[in-house]
């Protein structure tokens, strides 16, 4: 049985062990411990697909662009409310924003703000702007060859300063994962506790490292600088901020640091996606199950998003992906804003 059928929401339900184990990619007895624990993982899912279940009576579980509106159409990426009473997330996709005739990078970006949605948004439409405006002047150089590092923390820089200039952040911040695609290199930055995955031949690499207050190496930088990490419903900065480096969140200087953590890739034959994400999806599910259920959507064994007509279309796929992880993460119990963008790097 193929995971191909909508109900009247566009979701489909997990009704028998055959197709569990079909998704879980189990073809024998023998996998029945791994297709239980499979079909233990999906099964949220099949809430989704309740009618009176309520995940669809409420615009607050709809996708929103950076502006609150509701829209269909969300290449590569799904970005939802959830149960929170604002939207603070926000996410940028821009393919080919910078182009030198021999090379074309993509964009993408997963802000998530908090304190108040000012901070993420201000991210969503500068910081890829000035990390183009770096990238221009580095392609100028004789070698033409990009210090990823270097781009990335004077870009995150400049847009800190620029949210503290503007009076923005005094007590509002967000974090941030970027990745810049080209067809050799895969460069990610990370501020924060948001995410990006690498699956590569069917194993998943994390390309970030979240930035946690409880993190031996955060706690260390926070503590020397005068800071302190207190058990507060969590482990948080002062008592405060659950995450120990963001873009804003001035009255926390210098505890709190706009710096990124940048990782490098070459692209290989064996990539096949990128997953960027808000803590949102990462609280509730692991590296390995999202890229699992991404697997399957690019497959096309998963469909659950409404009024598509271009299922095997690559770009529907993405998107299709990126609704899925973020409806099971709001069916396994997420109280957060969920924002999640899917790359397709076989394209």
């Amino acid at each position: 049985m193929m995971m191909n059928s909508l109900d009247d929401h566009g979701t489909f339900s997990l009704s028998s062990l055959t197709t569990c184990r079909q998704i879980a990619g189990c073809s024998s007895m023998l996998d029945v411990t791994a297709a239980r624990r499979r079909r233990s993982e999906f099964r949220p899912l099949k809430l989704l697909s309740n009618e009176d279940g309520g995940f669809r009576k409420s615009e607050r579980y709809e996708n929103l662009d950076n502006h609150g509106n509701r829209d269909d159409d969300f290449p590569h990426h799904s970005s939802v409310i959830g149960r929170r009473r604002e939207m603070e997330d926000a996410v940028r996709v821009e393919v080919g924003f910078v182009n030198d005739n021999s090379r074309e990078f993509d964009f993408y970006g997963v802000y998530d703000g908090h304190g108040g949605s000012r901070v993420s948004f201000e991210c969503c439409e500068r910081l890829h702007r000035l990390l183009a405006e770096k990238m221009k002047m580095e392609m100028k150089m004789e070698n033409g060859s990009m210090n990823w590092e270097r781009l990335m923390i004077e870009s995150f820089t400049k847009m800190d300063e620029e949210v503290n200039e503007g009076g923005l952040a005094e007590s509002v911040g967000s974090t941030a994962v970027v990745a810049v695609v080209s067809d050799d290199e895969i460069a990610v930055a990370n501020c924060g506790d948001s995410r990006a995955v690498l699956s590569r031949d069917g194993a998943t690499m994390p390309l970030s490292s979240d930035h946690k207050p409880d993190r031996h190496d955060e706690l260390e930088r926070i503590e020397r600088s005068g800071g302190a990490v207190i058990d507060w419903n969590g482990q948080r900065v002062m008592g405060v901020l659950a995450t120990s480096r963001s873009i804003g969140d001035r009255q926390f200087y210098p505890y709190i640091i706009a710096k990124p953590e940048v990782t490098v890739n070459k692209r290989e034959d064996e990539d096949e996606f990128i997953i960027l994400a808000s803590d949102g999806l990462w609280d509730v599910i692991s590296n390995d199950l999202a890229c699992h259920v991404v697997r399957k959507c690019l497959d096309g064994r998963i469909i659950c998003r409404k009024n598509s007509q271009e299922t095997n279309d690559n770009q529907y796929r993405m998107t299709n992906a990126a609704v899925v992880l973020t409806k099971l993460a709001m069916a396994r119990g997420s109280k957060d804003n969920i924002s999640v963008i899917v790359v397709n790097l076989k394209d």
